[in-house]
């Protein structure tokens, strides 16, 4: 099941609320328009609406023939809505001109129907996704389709056969998610394709309509030592912290770059375990191969780390670098 990330749909919500209002403002102007030119369609709207009122005082006045009066009522608004009728067709209007039709017929501009989020909410839910891992990722041409094998060699060496068959892998990964699989651990030197990947995994995965979260790891920690450690309660920390325990993927990048202390190492393993023990997948990215993360790290995260994390190894030569050089 598909996880919706609690601070980017009070955002999708506070921009459907600003374009229902907008929506409702310009619909409000086409009225007072369409009124300006046939004044005596305003006329006859403010009698109709007058005569509800005009119903209801009459079904609780004593000494009333109530089905009388509401008879004669109804007379007089049938009249005055063929009036209205011919007044609005004769000068080339639908008969509903005047109604105010909100943007998502759907759920009336809510967001949600029939008890579930409606598929106007989804879209913006989605598109602030898109618009936070652009923001952190500084979203370009990292696509799968982008993903240029000859980064790491000529056809046939050995590093740009493997490098092919991680390229496969994450392609694969991304497209099957939400189906059953396992964590990844991307290791190997710096530039050499681990952030592109995970990138291309993220924007995939969140065009289905899933939560993603990327962040570094050192970011990652100063949230939770925030949340932890400030003297007054940080209500941005807390939901920061929420959504890395409870989003469908988390990108960890950068594992190895902060400083380790017995509170990372907590904060690692307990971010690590309680993903696990909620079915929710991770990313780690680290420039540390697993005999060196085994070094730094506890048991009990690097037992995490081999019994639920499937080891991706990248290969190859520094790409910045290489561009460097050819530039």
């Amino acid at each position: 099941m598909k996880t919706m990330d609690g601070k980017l749909v009070a955002r999708a919500e506070e921009r459907l609320r600003q374009r229902a209002a907008k929506r409702e403002n310009e619909e409000l102007a086409r009225r007072a328009r369409l009124y300006e030119r046939l004044p005596r369609v305003a006329e006859i709207d403010r009698q109709l609406a007058k005569s509800v009122v005009d119903a209801a005082a009459a079904a609780f006045q004593s000494g009333t023939d109530v089905e009388r009066a509401i008879e004669a009522i109804s007379g007089r608004n049938l009249a005055l809505q063929a009036e209205r009728a011919e007044l609005l067709t004769a000068a080339g209007f639908a008969i509903d001109a005047t109604d105010i039709s909100p943007y998502c017929e759907k759920c009336g501009d809510t967001g949600y129907a029939g008890g579930r989020m409606c598929s106007c909410l989804e879209e913006l839910v989605r598109d602030e996704q898109r618009k936070e891992l652009s923001q952190l990722l500084k979203l370009g041409e990292e696509t799968f389709d982008s993903f240029d094998p000859e980064w790491y060699g000529p056809l046939g060496t050995a590093d740009r056969e493997h490098m092919e068959m991680v390229y496969e892998l994450c392609l694969q990964y991304a497209r099957r998610f939400g189906s059953a699989g396992s964590s990844l651990f991307f290791t190997g030197g710096p530039g050499l394709g681990k952030t592109f990947l995970s990138t291309c995994i993220a924007r995939e995965v969140a065009e289905k309509g899933y939560s993603v979260v990327y962040d570094t790891a050192i970011s990652v920690f100063e949230r939770f030592e925030k949340r932890k450690f400030a003297r007054e309660q940080d209500e941005d920390a807390d939901a920061d912290v929420d959504r890395y325990m409870a989003c469908d993927l988390l990108i960890l990048d950068d594992l190895g770059t902060e400083m380790t202390t017995a509170f990372t190492q907590s904060v690692l393993y307990d971010l690590i375990n309680t993903r696990m023990l909620r079915g929710r997948r991770m990313i780690i990215s680290s420039n540390l191969s697993p005999e060196e993360m085994r070094r730094r790290y506890t048991g009990q995260i690097c037992s995490r780390l081999d019994g639920e994390f499937t080891v991706v190894r990248f290969k190859g030569r520094d790409i910045r670098r290489l561009k460097r050089e050819r530039d």
